[in-house]
């Protein structure tokens, strides 16, 4: 007899049709808890540097004390012109950021906001829309709308897409919408404008022109980024922290991760969807073992091993694991949409993602099996005569 021909596992899952079913459903939710808290943490992530990746230099000066573009301190510009001294150093370029009120013109409700100050002489994102508005953002009082912000901010975006002159005070400021950039909301901040040097001064009068947030440093073509940084760093006073800009990402993305609760909930959440995966599907296949403890003596009395045996728990196993993904992997997708809608967060499936949770849900299932196939070990062939 050809024991390879036996489709004992896949007889065994589908005997009982509502218990494979409830395994499924319960492998699927698993699947999803994994999907959501594992979406949201790398949409944290890359939300928070977003910013980051869009600026078009290869070092990056910060004070030392700041954490976070959410945290930053400020310091003296005369530290970025001084990297200019350096001959492999092309350009710098200063960069203001802070935390503002901006008021919905049409509601007249108020909510915080993120503005960039730059000098509009240069472009230093990439990011659509900001090259084409650059030199609007010379006139007085003018910034830059990002379509993405959120949806209580007011319908900016549709209406100056319409034609419509969009006004609207910043920080008890009035100020004109004259363009439309791309950036998107992120954990850190709902909404942000991009505006010129001189015109952040304004809105914040209590800032000192000069104490700059971000320092941007272009190299010339052919330079070393480290290379150059590692000269920076000994050529700098040590008030300020010298990053290349793959560095800066990593900064970022460190503190929202290791710094922050947010980081921490959304792999415990990613834990806990793996053991309550694992309790459910220990539960389907110790039931089904416990259910058929009478065959499987019969099959050992009859020459089968109890390696054989295990081989057919986890195939169920595999089996399992790999039919409740698929339900899973869809309604996250769903779950993806709608989060991503309702929160304009970049909450995407990714390939890495994908084979990350069925890898995981292959683990949970194997898992379970070996603790549930401990139960066959009480399967003794002398128990049927």
């Amino acid at each position: 007899m050809n024991r390879k021909r036996i489709p004992l596992s896949w007889l065994q899952l589908t005997r009982e049709k509502t218990r494979l079913a409830v395994a499924l459903a319960g492998i699927a939710f698993a699947d999803i808890l994994m999907f959501m808290q594992i979406g949201f943490r790398d949409a944290l992530y890359f939300s928070n540097v977003r910013l980051h990746t869009s600026l078009q230099g290869d070092i990056v000066l910060i004070n030392k004390q700041s954490n976070a573009v959410l945290a930053m301190k400020g310091f003296s510009q005369r530290r970025l012109y001084k990297a200019l001294e350096l001959p492999t150093v092309q350009s710098v370029h200063p960069i203001y950021l802070d935390y503002s009120v901006w008021k919905n013109p049409y509601t007249g409700l108020t909510r915080s906001i993120l503005v960039f100050g730059i000098n509009p002489e240069t472009n230093i994102f990439n990011l659509p829309g900001v090259q084409e508005n650059l030199d609007k953002l010379r006139l007085p009082d003018t910034v830059l709308f990002d379509r993405s912000s959120r949806q209580e901010y007011g319908p900016i975006a549709e209406n100056f897409d319409k034609g419509q002159a969009i006004s609207a005070e910043v920080r008890r400021r009035r100020v004109n919408v004259v363009g439309l950039f791309t950036l998107g909301a992120s954990f850190g901040a709902d909404g942000n404008l991009i505006t010129s040097d001189v015109n952040f001064l304004r809105m914040f009068p209590i800032r000192r022109q000069g104490l700059i947030d971000i320092g941007l440093i272009r190299l010339k073509p052919g330079a070393n980024a480290e290379t150059v940084a590692q000269q920076l760093r000994s050529y700098l006073p040590e008030d300020v922290n010298v990053l290349t800009k793959q560095e800066f990402i990593d900064f970022e993305r460190y503190y929202w991760a290791s710094s922050t609760a947010i980081g921490f909930i959304f792999s415990l959440g990613t834990i806990m969807g793996f053991i309550v995966g694992t309790v459910i599907v220990y539960q389907i296949l110790y039931t089904e073992v416990a259910d058929h403890l009478s065959e499987y003596a019969t099959l050992k009395a009859i020459g089968y091993t109890q390696r054989y045996l295990l081989t057919v728990i986890l195939q169920e196993a595999f089996l399992l694991a790999c039919l409740g993904y698929l339900p899973g992997w869809v309604l996250a997708m769903l779950l993806y949409r709608t989060a991503r809608d309702a929160t304009l967060l970049p909450v995407f499936m990714s390939y890495d993602r994908a084979i990350t949770v069925l890898v995981l849900t292959i683990i949970m299932c194997f898992v379970s099996g070996a603790i549930a196939v401990r139960k066959l070990r009480s399967a003794d062939p002398a128990d049927i005569f």
